[in-house]
C-alpha cells in the first residue's frame, strides 16, 4: 500500500506540473462546456439544455480522460523508456499500472465536480434525485473506458502520432453518439453508427437517470455493452501491451 500511495502522488505531481496534460485532459472537456452552455440556449425534453449538457460533457471527460489521456501518457512513457525502466526498479507493474490508473481517474473525477459545480453556479442546472446511480454509471464508464485505452495504447507504436490517432477517435465518438449535444436530428446512418459505440451507452446510461428518473440499475443492456467493450479493451491489453519501446 505504501509503494501504491507513493507511485499516485508521483503521478498526480507529474501530471498536474505538465501544464500541456493538465490543459488538454483536465481542462478541455471543461472549457467546452463553458463554451456550449453559452452557445446553445433552447430546451431538451422540456428541460433547460444545460441539464443535458452536464452529463453529455462530463462523458466526454470519460472519453477524453480516462481513455483518451490514459493511452497517450502510456505511450509516451513507453517509447520514451519510462516504462522499461519501471520494470528494473523494486516497483511491482500491477501496482505502477494501478496506481497511473487510479491518478487518471481522480483527474476525472475532479473534472466531474467541476463542471457539475459551473453547471449549478452559472446555469442553475439540476442534477437528479437519485445522485448514487449517476456516480455509478459514470464510475463504470471510467473503469471501462480505461481499460479501453490501456488496450488503444497497446496499439498505438509512436509517441509522435498518439495525440492524432486519440483525437481521431475520441472527437468523433462524441460528436456521435451526442457528448457536444442531442442527436435526435441527426441522418439515420450517422444515428446507426453511433449505436456501436461505447459512448453512446454511457450517455443512454446518464440521461435516462436525468430525464427520466431511472435508475442504474434499470438499463442492463446499457451495462452490458460498456462491460463488453472494457473486457474487450482489457483483452487487447492483456496481448499486446508492451513496456519496451517500439520505434527504436
Amino acid at each position: 500500500m505504501r509503494l501504491f500511495a507513493h507511485q499516485l502522488r508521483a503521478d498526480q505531481l507529474i501530471f498536474w506540473r505538465n501544464r500541456e496534460s493538465a490543459i488538454f485532459v483536465f481542462l478541455f472537456p471543461v472549457l467546452l462546456f463553458l463554451l456550449l452552455s453559452t452557445v446553445y440556449t433552447g430546451h431538451y425534453r422540456g428541460r433547460p439544455l444545460t441539464d443535458y449538457l452536464v452529463p453529455a460533457l462530463i462523458a466526454y471527460g470519460v472519453a477524453n480522460t480516462a481513455f483518451g489521456g490514459l493511452a497517450i501518457i502510456l505511450v509516451i512513457r513507453r517509447e520514451s523508456g519510462v516504462l522499461k525502466r519501471i520494470r528494473s526498479t523494486p516497483l511491482p507493474s500491477p501496482t505502477y499500472l494501478a496506481g497511473v490508473l487510479t491518478s487518471t481517474l481522480f483527474v476525472f473525477a475532479l473534472q466531474a465536480l467541476t463542471i457539475v459545480a459551473l453547471g449549478e453556479l452559472l446555469y442553475d442546472a439540476h442534477l437528479p434525485d437519485d445522485v448514487l446511480s449517476l456516480v455509478l454509471s459514470f464510475g463504470l464508464g471510467a473503469i471501462c473506458f480505461a481499460a479501453m485505452g490501456v488496450g488503444l495504447a497497446s496499439l498505438i507504436r509512436s509517441a509522435e502520432g498518439s495525440s492524432a490517432i486519440v483525437n481521431v477517435v475520441v472527437l468523433p465518438m462524441t460528436f456521435l453518439s451526442g457528448g457536444f449535444g442531442p442527436t435526435r436530428d441527426f441522418p439515420d446512418a450517422l444515428q446507426a453508427v453511433a449505436d456501436a459505440l461505447p459512448l453512446t451507452y454511457l450517455l443512454d446510461l446518464v440521461t435516462g437517470i436525468v430525464f427520466d428518473g431511472k435508475s442504474f440499475w434499470d438499463e442492463p443492456r446499457a451495462i452490458l455493452v460498456l462491460l463488453a467493450w472494457g473486457v474487450a479493451g482489457a483483452l487487447v491489453a492483456w496481448r499486446r501491451f508492451g513496456w519496451e519501446p517500439r520505434e527504436r
